[in-house]
């Protein structure tokens, strides 16, 4: 199953607003998506209260795994976006 590491780039963290644009952009995604948080179990990465629940801030390291189809392709999307600002008004190349 590939892995990627990313830093939570939205300034307030995975709160309510950047958790609803990384749901919903996991959830158009062809592979299944986990996300944790250190040694945290993996919780799947459309599901918005499981993503709440990680209490991910600015600067938290957070690995994503995919696992089927494009596996690796939904794993570059969703680094790119949570790298972003997605406290900004709109995230670059999305179309949220």
């Amino acid at each position: 199953m590939p892995e990627r590491k990313v830093v939570v780039g939205s300034s307030g963290g995975l709160h309510a607003r950047p958790a609803n644009l990384f749901v919903q952009a996991a959830a158009r995604q062809p592979a299944a998506v986990l996300i944790a948080v250190g040694d945290k179990k993996p919780v799947p990465a459309k599901s918005i209260l499981s993503v709440l629940s990680l209490g991910a801030v600015k600067g938290t390291e957070v690995t994503l795994s995919a696992e089927g189809e494009h596996a690796e392709e939904s794993l570059t999307a969703l680094a790119e976006l949570l790298a972003q600002d997605l406290d900004a008004e709109t995230p670059e190349g999305s179309d949220v």
